[in-house]
């Protein structure tokens, strides 16, 4: 059977309107990835897999909630939609909008988003709008105007992203065989903590796979739901959770609560250097997508998990491409040698 997207292949699960017209890019199907070498630098005895979002067609988790969002402001004959976003959500709207023929208008923090996901959103020809404001400024100037014109909002508190996003869960379960023991995973907006909660739930529903405890993780300088309040300027390299009131804060709380888990944070120093350990393991991913792993070495460290005989899933949520330029400062690439066998053995073999 030809592979055909979340749409088509979990309907029965998915509460989407009759009307909904089916926009795909066959996102979905992604890897579930063992890490083994980290399990057993954390104690060994467990599991660890990267459940990796980042080989989604634009090359994030948002295109799980998009395709069912434009799926069904198509069905309802809308022709244009629009969104805040820090990048990742940007470039999933403005190409599920081109896919679909609409047009999509897109607010961005100025300077607060990483070039490979305003290029994303240009390159779809989406029509990208900065403000000199954060990303809570932007999210409340495109919910204002959606009340007041006929543009369809898609940012995740739009319902329907949140019916798409659960289907990670879906699949996680469907790999694993049963759902995991533990789910880790970055929280910004905190659309993706509550979809993957929904999920487990709707899944064990059905299939009695049992649920998870779930392990959310924000970046320190970015953490409203560790702090108990709003965070005003919200600051990290982790820019697709430099988020500082977050939409579905509640809700994320609640899935902590719910799952017998927790939302920590991890300073940007531990986000790095588990973007770069990950990326040992051939998996790249963009920094806050190693934030969910961060956190559970962190949580481990200090005695708070126990990952003994456990099955442990990290969620990354968006390919390292998304934000190479943190790759690239960081780089000390050697001058160039001279063309000759001589020096390329002298280079290769010095050490």
């Amino acid at each position: 059977m030809i592979y055909k997207g979340i749409i088509h292949k979990y309907s029965e699960l998915l509460d989407l309107p009759a009307y909904s017209i089916t926009v795909s890019l066959n996102e979905g199907n992604t890897p579930l990835i063992p890490i083994p070498r980290l399990a057993n630098e954390l104690g060994g005895d467990f599991k660890l897999f990267i459940k990796y979002e980042g080989l989604n067609p634009t090359g994030s988790f948002k295109d799980r909630g998009m395709t069912a969002a434009i799926s069904e402001a198509v069905g309802r004959n809308v022709k244009s939609v629009i969104c805040a976003s820090t990048g990742n959500t940007a470039a999933s709207a403005a190409a599920y909008s081109a896919r679909a023929g609409l047009k999509a208008f897109v607010l961005m923090p100025a300077g607060k988003v990483a070039a490979g996901k305003i290029t994303g959103a240009i390159a779809h020809q989406a029509e990208v709008i900065q403000i000199d404001g954060s990303f809570d400024d932007a999210l409340e100037l495109v919910v204002k105007i959606s009340d007041k014109h006929p543009v369809s909002l898609v940012n995740s508190i739009n319902p329907y992203r949140i019916e798409g996003q659960q289907t990670g869960a879906f699949e996680i379960c469907e790999q694993v065989g049963s759902a995991p023991d533990i789910c880790c995973l970055p929280v910004g907006n905190a659309g993706n903590i509550t979809s993957y909660w929904k999920g487990f739930r709707r899944f064990n529903e059905v299939k009695h796979t049992g649920l998870p405890q779930m392990l959310g993780v924000q970046a320190a300088g970015s953490a409203p739901l560790v702090l108990g309040e709003p965070v005003k300027n919200p600051e990290t390299v982790a820019t697709a959770i430099r988020i500082g009131n977050p939409a579905r804060g509640e809700e994320a709380l609640q899935a902590a609560h719910e799952s017998n888990g927790r939302i920590i944070s991890c300073t940007d120093k531990e986000i790095l250097e588990m973007q770069s350990r990950l990326a040992q393991e051939g998996v790249w991913v963009e920094p806050a997508s190693a934030a969910g792993v961060a956190g559970l070495k962190k949580e481990i460290l200090l005695g708070n998990i126990d990952p003994k005989d456990k099955t442990i899933v990290a969620i990354c949520t968006g390919h390292g491409m998304k934000d190479p330029d943190i790759i690239v400062n960081q780089a000390e690439l050697k001058e160039p040698i001279p063309v000759g066998l001589d020096k390329l053995e002298e280079v290769i073999f010095s050490n």
